[in-house]
């Protein structure tokens, strides 16, 4: 998350930065978004379909944990507004979270964009039952009929969950089914699920200083097909605080990044075997930012070293 980042993370210049916050509030006010055109948006086919989702998705975790689900801010209006106008498409929550799930789908109604949205919550509790009323509370929560994705957070209980969303896949109650982790050493046992379960999504944290996945689950999820979903993208707002001061280097524009954001995005959303990251913001103008990077150029093996080498030495 970066609701926090300094300075030198935010999307534009100057002049752009306070031209975007001021045309925030006009878009709050009149209810009309810029236009923005989603030819160019960077998409990953889901291994196995036809189906190509956008590399830049929409997090959850605290940003939309509000105090009640029936107040909800305008800025987070203009988020979700902003997301799906900048071609956004997955949105991913879980029911520790808070409000989250409540929020999005009271936004995602209210705006009438639910058909537009790819969905992904989570089943965080133990037991067969605990889990199916829990999900079932989520799809309510979500105001829908059938979850794009359901994951089995933080691996707990992962064997009863997956047992019970296979049969709900089969059923036609949620579309794909994963497991998730944010943690370096989860990856062994991510890895076992992987090459044991029929799993379609696997979600894990990655960045340009935090590589371990490089290693073995980013090529092993390319080897078995199941697509890749990033969480911490921004190291929860660490990696702002590690480049605060400093510019985004020049030779960035080569891969049109005008910001830290961006940068730190194209870095993940390049490797091949990501699908999608999820920065999560509830700020429209960090949200504005982050989409952009899911436009323009993309950096190729020897780029991606320049750019983790450069932020190595600040």
């Amino acid at each position: 998350m970066h609701q926090k980042r300094s300075e030198a993370g935010l999307a534009l210049s100057r002049r752009d930065m306070f031209r975007l916050m001021a045309g925030a509030g006009a878009w709050l006010a009149s209810g009309h978004l810029p236009a923005a055109d989603t030819r160019s948006l960077i998409k990953r086919v889901v291994p196995g379909t036809q189906e190509t989702l956008p590399v830049i998705g929409l997090g959850t975790a605290r940003t939309f944990d509000i105090d009640s689900a029936q107040d909800i801010p305008q800025s987070l209006r203009a988020v979700m507004r902003l997301f799906v106008e900048y071609g956004g498409r997955v949105v991913d929550s879980s029911p520790m979270y808070g409000t989250a799930e409540a929020v999005v789908g009271e936004l995602s109604t209210g705006l009438g964009i639910n058909e537009r949205l790819f969905i992904a919550t989570k089943v965080w509790t133990s037991g067969r039952e605990a889990g199916i009323q829990q999900m079932r509370q989520s799809m309510q929560r979500l105001h829908a009929h059938q979850i794009d994705l359901m994951q089995v957070h933080n691996l707990i209980d992962t064997q009863t969950h997956l047992a019970t969303l296979r049969a709900w896949k089969e059923q036609q109650r949620v579309r794909y089914i994963g497991v998730t982790h944010y943690l370096v050493s989860a990856y062994d046992e991510l890895m076992k699920i992987i090459n044991s379960q029929d799993i379609d999504f696997v979600q894990f944290n990655y960045n340009i200083v935090t590589r371990d996945a490089e290693q073995r689950l980013l090529p092993l999820c390319a080897e078995r097909g199941v697509a890749v979903l990033i969480n911490e993208p921004f190291q929860n707002a660490a990696l702002f605080e590690l480049v605060d001061g400093h510019e985004v280097p020049p030779w960035a524009a080569e891969l049109d990044c005008q910001s830290w954001a961006q940068y730190f995005l194209k870095f993940i959303v390049s490797h091949s075997a990501v699908t999608c990251t999820i920065p999560a913001t509830s700020d429209p103008t960090h949200l504005v930012d982050n989409m952009q990077a899911a436009y323009g150029r993309l950096p190729d093996a020897a780029m991606r070293e320049r750019m983790a080498r450069y932020v190595s030495e600040l």
